[in-house]
């Protein structure tokens, strides 16, 4: 499948190639691989992603709402391929053989508020509304006033009462449908609008076409990232210094591997 899109310094035709599971396991080892080759970067956007774990989570703590943190842990998730940006800049330069250096990749991440890529985050962000709002809304149909005060209460109800697991069920179910969506739409279009300067309508279009063409690697892939990235949230967000920063290498090699540029 071919279409037209606008490259850097060029017009090019992006062509969805068919992906095997090789494919993703080659991805995962190079995304390993280039964390190893730059690990200070990789740590410190790793870094931000978990400060802002814990800074959320110190904040529904502070504000009465502990019962709000798992819902918003396990959503938080859905931001980390905007705040990836940077580990696909690094990749993308170091498959150029062009120099990785601080100045450089910080520059290229603000650069893409004046691109694309800020009307992406938009959308992104406005999915991580939704599963907060669908949250709130589920909790209220099942749970009603039986909203518990702690952390511990709203464990003790969600998986000890009928009303609970019901919302549990319906929750899962609903937060795996918008993660599914969100996943379709920027696995590929996240690091094709870092690399040429397409819209961000073609780029989401691209990115659902490739995960519909090769649904097995694709939802492979989605899956593992979203049990690294569950595990990695357990010991308070601090696996998400290496998670995140060999799962964002990673993506941009897929990328490379499931469009050509000609």
């Amino acid at each position: 499948m071919e279409q037209q899109a606008l490259g850097r310094g060029s017009l090019p035709k992006l062509r969805i190639n068919p992906l095997r599971m090789d494919d993703v396991r080659a991805s995962l080892a190079d995304g390993w691989r280039d964390f190893r080759t730059y690990p200070a970067f990789g740590l410190f956007f790793g870094a931000i992603y978990a400060l802002g774990g814990i800074f959320i989570t110190v904040m529904l703590t502070y504000y009465h709402l502990p019962w709000m943190i798992i819902p918003v842990a396990i959503g938080f998730p859905l931001i980390g391929p905007f705040i990836a940006v940077g580990l696909y800049e690094i990749s993308r330069r170091h498959r150029l053989g062009e120099p990785v250096a601080w100045k450089a990749i910080l520059a290229e991440v603000f650069r893409q508020r004046e691109r694309q890529l800020s009307w992406m985050a938009f959308v992104v962000l406005f999915i991580f509304w939704i599963w907060i709002y669908q949250v709130r809304l589920l909790m209220a149909l099942f749970l009603g006033f039986r909203i518990p005060a702690t952390l511990d209460a709203f464990f003790n109800v969600v998986l000890t009462t009928p009303q609970g697991l019901l919302f549990l069920a319906v929750g899962t179910i609903v937060g795996a449908v918008l993660a599914t969506i969100l996943f379709t739409a920027t696995v590929v279009s996240m690091p094709l609008l870092l690399d040429h300067d397409v819209d961000f309508v073609t780029a989401m279009l691209t990115s659902m076409r490739t995960v519909l063409e090769n649904p097995a690697p694709m939802l492979a892939f989605g899956l593992i990232v979203a049990g690294l990235t569950v595990i990695a949230l357990i010991p308070l967000f601090m696996g998400l210094l290496v998670v995140l920063p060999v799962l964002g290498h990673a993506t941009w090699h897929l990328y490379r591997r499931a469009i050509t540029a000609s």
